[in-house]
C-alpha cells in the first residue's frame, strides 16, 4: 500500500498517501475531462507528473540527505471516477473561522467546471448531519455568492462523531467523495472515517480541509483563515492601543485565540508594531518579582506612558490555579474550556497597581474572538481557499484518499491523515520569528538561560532521531 512513508537509497524519503486502487483491485481509469476545457487547454503542462513531490525541509545543507517528502497536488491525466458518477458530499465541523464558505463554494464550482460533476450534497450541523439532519443540494448557483458570507452555509457542530453510522450514510446514500472541513480533530475523525471505508472495501474518496484559525495544524504552512484572522486582530489592536495611548498611564489588553498555539498572536504582534508584550502558551512567563511581568508593566509606563498587551487565550493558564482546566465543554465542544485568562491578567495589573498608591492606571480589556471568527475571508484567504479547494478535488478525482490538502513551502500536497494527527503544531521560541518578536516589542523573554537551552537541546534531539542533521532555519 502508498499509506506507508518509502526511503530510498539516497536517503528520500515519500510520505504518500492511500489510493483506492491499493484495496480494490482493477479500477477502471478515464481520461482527465480537464483535456477538453477551453479554460484550461491554454495552459503548459497543466498536470502534475505522477513523480513530482515537494520537499518539507526546504532550507539542508549541501550534504544532508534529501530529506522527507509529500506528493505534489494538481490535476492527473487519467481520473478513477467517471464524471456521471461521481456524488460527492462536503461538511463542516468544529468552529467557525474566515473561509469556509470559500471552500465550499470552490469545491462546488471545480467539481462542476472542471470535471463536470453535476452531484453535489451538502451535510448540514456538523458530522451528526450524515445520519440526523436535513441535507442541501449545492449547485453553482445556490453557491456562488456565498464566499461574502461568514460562517458556514452548512452549519456546524462539534462532536457528535459515530464512525458506524456516517459510513453507513455514505454507503446509504451512493457517496463516492467526502470532503471534510475541520481542525486537527476533525482530521483525527476523518481518518476513522477513511479507514472504516477502506475496510468495507468501498469506492469513496475521503478528503481533509484543514481549518483552523490557531494554525495548529502540523506539517502544512498554514490552514484556511489564518491571514484574515491576524488583518481583523489588527483592528483589536489598534482599538487598544488608541484607548492607552489616550489615557494617562493607559493599558490595553487585547486576548487573542490560541488554546495550545500562539501563531495569531505572534503575527499579529508583529504586524502591528504598537504592542508591547505578546505572551503565548509556548512561551512561559511569572507576574511578580524581578525580571516578572508587573515588573515590566511598570517600566514600560514609566518610559513612554501608556502600554498594549497581546494575550493568546492558551497563555498563562498554570498561573490561574492549581487546576486550569475545568471539565465542562463550550458549545457542546470537545474541547477543554480555558479559564479566561485576558480578564485574569486584567484583574491582577488593577490589583498590583491598586496597591501602589503613587501609579494610576487606566487599563481597557477587548476579546474580539467571535468578532474576529464570523468575519468573510480576505483576498489573500479567498485565494488560498480556491487553490486548496481545487487542489483536493483534483486528488480525490485521481483517486487519492485518506489525505489532508495543505500548502508544504509554498506547494499544495498530499499528506497522510496520520501525520496531520501526530499533534498540534506550536511556535517554536528558539526560532528566528520569535526573536524578530521580542525585537519588536523589545518584551523580556521571560525565560533563563536554562530555559532556552534546554529547548535547543531537545530540538536538536528530535532533529537527529529524525534525520534531520542540520539546524531548521525558520523564516
Amino acid at each position: 500500500m502508498l499509506d506507508s512513508a518509502h526511503r530510498s537509497a539516497s536517503d528520500f524519503l515519500l510520505e504518500d498517501v492511500p489510493h483506492l486502487s491499493d484495496y480494490i483491485p482493477h479500477l477502471p481509469t478515464y481520461p482527465d475531462p480537464l483535456q477538453d476545457n477551453p479554460s484550461y487547454s491554454v495552459v503548459a503542462q497543466y498536470y502534475v507528473n505522477v513523480d513530482d513531490t515537494v520537499a518539507q525541509q526546504i532550507v539542508v545543507h549541501k550534504n544532508s540527505p534529501r530529506g522527507t517528502h509529500f506528493r505534489r497536488a494538481g490535476p492527473a491525466q487519467k481520473v478513477y471516477f467517471d464524471s456521471e458518477e461521481v456524488y460527492a458530499c462536503i461538511v463542516t465541523c468544529g468552529g467557525l473561522c474566515p473561509g469556509l464558505n470559500t471552500v465550499i463554494r470552490e469545491i462546488v464550482c471545480g467539481l462542476y467546471h472542471m470535471y463536470g460533476v453535476h452531484k453535489v450534497l451538502g451535510i448540514e450541523g456538523g458530522y451528526p448531519g450524515f445520519y440526523s439532519r436535513n441535507t442541501v443540494p449545492l449547485t453553482p448557483k445556490i453557491v456562488n455568492d456565498i464566499h461574502k458570507r461568514g460562517g458556514t452555509i452548512l452549519g456546524t457542530s462539534y462532536g457528535g462523531h459515530d464512525t458506524s453510522k456516517i459510513v453507513d450514510s455514505i454507503q446509504d446514500r451512493g457517496i463516492n467523495q467526502v470532503y471534510i472541513l475541520g481542525g486537527y480533530g476533525t482530521q483525527y475523525e476523518a481518518a476513522m472515517i477513511f479507514e472504516e471505508v477502506r475496510r468495507r472495501g468501498l469506492k469513496v474518496a475521503v478528503v481533509g480541509i484543514p481549518k483552523t484559525i490557531d494554525n495548529d495544524i502540523p506539517v502544512i504552512d498554514k490552514s484556511i483563515g489564518f491571514d484574515t484572522a491576524v488583518e481583523e486582530a489588527q483592528r483589536a489592536i489598534n482599538s487598544a492601543h488608541v484607548e492607552a495611548e489616550s489615557a494617562e498611564n493607559g493599558i490595553g489588553v487585547v486576548k487573542l485565540m490560541g488554546r495550545y498555539s500562539g501563531f495569531i498572536a505572534m503575527y499579529a504582534t508583529l504586524a502591528s508594531r504598537d504592542v508591547d508584550c505578546c505572551l503565548i502558551p509556548e512561551s512561559p512567563f511569572y507576574m511578580e518579582g524581578p525580571g516578572g511581568l508587573l515588573e515590566f508593566i511598570e517600566k514600560r509606563l514609566k518610559e513612554q506612558g501608556h502600554m498594549v498587551i497581546v494575550i493568546a487565550e492558551g497563555a498563562g493558564q498554570e498561573l490561574l490555579s492549581s487546576n486550569p482546566f475545568t471539565h465542562n465543554k463550550p458549545d457542546a465542544s470537545a474541547d477543554k474550556l480555558f479559564p479566561d485568562v485576558g480578564l485574569w491578567l486584567s484583574h491582577k495589573i488593577k490589583d498590583h497597581f491598586a496597591k501602589r498608591q503613587k501609579m494610576t492606571i487606566n487599563l481597557k480589556y477587548i476579546d474580539p474572538t467571535y468578532m474576529i471568527r464570523a468575519i468573510p475571508s480576505n483576498a489573500s484567504d479567498n485565494v488560498f481557499c480556491t487553490l486548496l479547494a481545487q487542489s483536493a478535488v483534483h486528488g480525490a478525482m485521481a483517486g487519492y484518499t485518506g489525505f489532508t490538502v495543505g500548502p508544504v513551502n509554498g506547494r499544495n500536497c498530499y499528506i497522510p491523515f496520520h501525520l496531520i494527527n501526530e499533534g498540534e503544531k506550536r511556535v517554536v521560541i528558539t526560532d528566528r520569528m520569535w526573536a524578530r518578536l521580542l525585537s519588536s516589542t523589545h518584551q523580556p523573554s521571560f525565560l533563563n538561560l536554562k530555559d532556552i537551552t534546554g529547548e535547543r537541546e531537545e530540538r536538536t534531539e528530535n532533529q537527529t532521531s529524525a534525520g534531520q542533521n542540520h539546524p531548521e532555519i525558520a523564516d
